[in-house]
């Protein structure tokens, strides 16, 4: 089985680190991500075979790198199966490996932050944080609310735009993949085929969570949904 766990890294299923769940569990390191390499990512493993397998095809098909041929006193290699350039640099590991140190405390600034947004969204009758179940760690690359529209007079667009006229860094992640232009196109996907995830979509708001965020500038977002929420309920 092979895992997307790009926005979970830091968290845990019943006790069981994200990156144990899978036989391969693949990471983003992209600069937004808990931690980054600047671009790139990272696969994890307990499988010697898909371990090796993988660092060939990471490195043009070839059996052997330089470190081994080096300590081998060997010069020898061949190219033994298809593959590509897919090696981070030694110094994007040396920033990955470092940031990984730190984030532990990350996910518990992260963690923090969601628990005061609960706390208040909750109480909102037109605001509704997403739910958590039991026995999971949540890493929360997103803090993601849904909008109980038919409790508010006005939609996801407005909503979202007053919160940035407020000055709350707010988003929406993401548009449904089979309505991506690509999709259609290529495979003749249209709105209807997955209509959970299409009203979803239209009800939800990502908003600012990261580790440097500030007490002040948390609560500065709290006061902009709930003011927004209960100006425009009906």
């Amino acid at each position: 089985m092979v895992a997307d766990a790009c926005h979970s890294l830091g968290g845990s299923y019943h006790g069981r680190p994200v990156g144990t769940l899978a036989d391969l569990s693949v990471f983003s390191l992209h600069p937004v991500k808990h931690i980054t390499t600047g671009e790139g990512g990272f696969i994890s493993t307990d499988n010697l075979e898909l371990s090796h397998r993988m660092r060939v095809f990471r490195n043009h098909g070839i059996t052997t790198d330089h470190h081994q041929r080096s300590e081998d006193g060997s010069w020898f290699y061949e190219m033994a199966d298809l593959g590509y350039n897919y090696r981070l640099t030694d110094f994007q590991c040396a920033l990955g490996i470092c940031q990984l140190q730190k984030l532990p405390a990350w996910i518990e600034k992260r963690q923090l932050i969601a628990r005061r947004y609960n706390e208040v969204f909750h109480k909102l009758n037109t605001v509704m944080p997403l739910g958590l179940q039991h026995n999971i760690s949540h890493a929360y690359h997103l803090y993601v609310i849904r909008l109980q529209l038919p409790m508010l007079d006005i939609d996801r667009k407005s909503f979202y735009l007053h919160l940035r006229q407020q000055g709350v860094g707010v988003n929406v992640h993401y548009i449904p993949v089979h309505l991506h232009r690509f999709y259609r196109k290529r495979f003749g996907t249209k709105p209807g085929l997955c209509p959970v995830a299409e009203a979803a979509y239209l009800e939800i708001l990502s908003l600012p969570i990261f580790p440097g965020l500030t007490e002040s500038e948390a609560n500065q977002v709290i006061d902009a949904v709930s003011s927004i929420a209960t100006d425009h309920a009906i």
